[in-house]
């Protein structure tokens, strides 16, 4: 593919949104290591807000993605 990684120029909503969810969790769990074990508690809104996703369609992450322009994917509105 001519101009760029195989993959990342098809980068939508969906994939945007789960690339940053896990992002936020391996980030979190770093700094619970090295800072404070009390970083676990964005791992555990980070899932908890996945899990309201997956039942209601609702995805605050998704409509900033949507605002900054990423093509729609096919799970949230």
């Amino acid at each position: 593919m001519p101009g760029g990684i195989e993959g990342v120029s098809d980068m939508n909503i969906d994939r945007a949104v789960l690339a940053f969810a896990g992002f936020m969790i391996l980030v979190s769990v770093v700094l619970a290591h090295f800072v404070s074990p009390w970083w676990l508690l964005l791992t555990a809104f980070a899932g908890l807000n996945m899990l309201q996703s997956a039942f209601t369609g609702f995805c605050p992450a998704a409509m900033v993605f949507k605002a900054l322009g990423y093509q729609k994917g096919e799970a949230f509105r």
